[in-house]
């Protein structure tokens, strides 16, 4: 990121474009002390307004900020999105547009799903939802820190015109199908002892995208691994845990939309559509997601598409 951003202010002032390049720490964000996987607290952009003053392009390192300590903090996958949208929101943006290599927000994996559309639309909750269970194309709390300042996301190409995907702030509506998705990249886990289970989580950056307890225990722990670093580590202290299971070779296949969990005829659907028969079924407001083989995850995503989608 840091070369990046001093490579393009240069190769811009080389064009007779005026610019300047920042560090998370020199454009004002502050964040909490989670190195690899930290929050924004905070923006102070007042150097970044010294320089639009000045008629300078403002070139900002992404996934990056620091803390109250004065520690250089990372925001974890995705992160430039979030540097983003929080610089839209502290210069008072109404738009935030960010530009990848593809239009918009699929329905599906258009690796795994042939027959995918593009979304014209989504609310921030349901990209959100989207994000949390897999999808790539935006950053999760990217879109939470849009949600909360009111800011609009633009999902474009960078290598082609066109309308791309608008996330804006929600209407209630209707049930409708925003997208399926899956995560390959997670661990299940129970433990009898769920408070020891998140001391173990915590100390390898790790956290649960669902949980549920009963009393002291974990019954089933949901743990995405997309911020780990030392996977080999996390699951030898996981193992040594007395009263701990660990489940690999699972994936987790999501249906999202507006009301979908709401509905008792969206979960027959999808769980008549699965491929195979699902180790859990998760509900909530705007998602049904089902744990299932991992080598049979493609399957169940397109099965799901074809279920809630096509038809």
């Amino acid at each position: 990121e840091r070369i990046s951003m001093a490579l393009l202010s240069m190769a811009l002032d080389a064009r007779g474009v005026p610019a300047v390049s920042f560090t998370g720490s020199q454009s004002g964000i502050i964040t909490d002390g989670a190195h690899t996987n930290a929050r924004i607290l905070e923006v102070r952009p007042i150097r970044i307004h010294d320089e639009l003053r000045k008629g300078k392009v403002v070139i900002v390192a992404g996934y990056q900020g620091v803390s109250r300590e004065r520690e250089v903090t990372t925001l974890g996958r995705g992160g430039s999105d979030t540097t983003a949208v929080a610089l839209a929101a502290a210069l008072e943006a109404e738009v935030c547009e960010i530009c990848s290599d593809v239009d918009g927000v699929y329905t599906a994996d258009p690796r795994v799903v042939p027959e995918w559309k593009r979304l014209s639309e989504l609310s921030h909750e349901e990209m959100q939802e989207l994000s949390q269970a897999g999808a790539k194309v935006l950053n999760a709390q990217a879109v939470e820190f849009a949600r909360d300042k009111g800011i609009v996301i633009h999902a474009r190409s960078t290598f082609a015109d066109g309308p791309g995907t608008r996330i804006v702030q929600g209407k209630p509506r209707e049930l409708r199908i925003s997208g399926v998705t899956q995560d390959k990249d997670l661990l299940v886990v129970a433990a009898e002892d769920a408070n020891a289970l998140g001391s173990i989580l915590e100390r390898h950056g790790a956290w649960p995208r669902e949980l549920w307890c009963d009393g002291p225990s974990a019954r089933l722990a949901v743990v995405p691994l997309e911020n780990v670093h030392g996977l080999a580590a996390l699951l030898r202290d996981l193992r040594a845990a007395s009263g701990t299971r660990v489940e690999e070779g699972l994936a987790q296949v999501s249906v999202v939309g507006s009301g979908i969990g709401a509905s008792r005829e969206a979960l027959e659907r999808a769980r008549r559509a699965l491929a195979v028969q699902p180790r859990a079924v998760l509900v909530s407001p705007l998602r049904i997601s089902a744990l299932v083989p991992r080598d049979a995850s493609d399957a169940c995503v397109r099965a799901l598409h074809a279920e809630f989608v096509r038809s």
